[in-house]
């Protein structure tokens, strides 16, 4: 039976919402109790968004797809997965309502809930890495989906763990989050005038794993 949009939409919000909360949230109070060890305070962010991301996409995959991220939708959309007249209303709710789970953390934490960051995150080095993370966030969904499907939430967490650690720019992967994240001036912050490349570089990142995976998944299954 088919989802209707409505209720895929609603998914999508909630699940943004709280994710970018967790996000954000976790930085918040690891850089608090890290007393100013930054890998410390690293640390805890990732468990905190690896853990949630399992619980998300187990609970709304079988809804939405828990894409939580506009690059995802839009791989899905060139993969015919998700009708193109549906992208639009997915991004603008995993944007806006990842905007509100932003602020949400911003509440819990007594901070003002309008600011913009002024952490500066630049350069060919971060661009890079933010193209290879979302490369291999795809790649994980796109692999684990069509040869694992029942670990896809395992997959994500662990390869988003993994990433935050293995890349210069600490995998945001995603642009939405990426635009919450810039307003935010807190210890998971992008100023926003580097938010762009950043999108830039996530966007080709997805589309060279969509790339990637036609020829690695599909022509596989073509050819068994």
């Amino acid at each position: 039976m088919t989802v209707p949009l409505s209720r895929r939409l609603f998914a999508e919000a909630l699940g943004s919402a709280m994710l970018f909360a967790t996000v954000i949230g976790s930085g918040i109070m690891a850089e608090k109790l890290a007393g100013g060890n930054v890998a410390v305070a690293l640390l805890g962010n990732t468990m905190a968004t690896a853990a949630m991301l399992f619980v998300l996409i187990t609970m709304l995959e079988p809804i939405s797809g828990a894409h939580f991220n506009p690059a995802v939708s839009l791989v899905m959309a060139v993969r015919r997965e998700l009708g193109w007249r549906e992208v639009l209303p997915y991004v603008l709710v995993q944007i806006g309502f990842g905007i509100l789970g932003a602020w949400a953390a911003h509440v819990m934490f007594d901070l003002p809930v309008l600011q913009t960051s002024v952490k500066a995150r630049t350069g060919i080095g971060q661009w890079t890495g933010e193209a290879i993370a979302t490369f291999g966030l795809i790649l994980t969904i796109i692999g684990t989906a069509r040869h694992r499907p029942q670990w896809i939430p395992a997959s994500v967490a662990l390869y988003i763990a993994a990433a935050y650690w293995f890349t210069s720019s600490t995998s945001f992967a995603n642009p939405a989050i990426t635009i919450a994240r810039s307003l935010t001036n807190s210890f998971s912050g992008i100023a926003p005038a580097d938010a762009p490349m950043f999108i830039v570089a996530q966007l080709v990142g997805a589309l060279l794993a969509a790339l990637v995976s036609r020829w690695l998944f599909d022509e596989h299954r073509s050819a068994a």
